[in-house]
């Protein structure tokens, strides 16, 4: 299983992550990640991605050190050892 981390601005929008420092979760490819993330914690895939499945415009997901290159079908290979990050940026002034 992957480790998932998030930034701490996500964990205050969704209580449900807790205060774990990090969340494992299945997948082989980022999309599958993702819907493991959403069986665990229902709803917060609406968070990550849009209705069709493109992560949203402020939210950037990494695995390991790498930026994911595929944001329409988050298709990125995601290896059971990976740390996958998640971030919600912010923006504004």
């Amino acid at each position: 299983m992957s480790q998932i981390k998030f930034t701490r601005h996500l964990v205050r929008f969704f209580p449900q992550l807790g205060e774990q420092p990090q969340i494992e979760a299945q997948g082989e490819t980022v999309a599958e990640i993702v819907a493991d993330l959403e069986r665990q914690f229902p709803g917060l895939a609406a968070y990550l991605v849009d209705e069709r499945g493109r992560l949203r415009k402020h939210v950037n997901i990494f695995i390991g050190q790498d930026l994911i290159l595929d944001q329409e079908r988050l298709s990125d290979r995601v290896d059971g050892d990976d740390l996958v990050y998640i971030f919600q940026a912010l923006s504004g002034g």
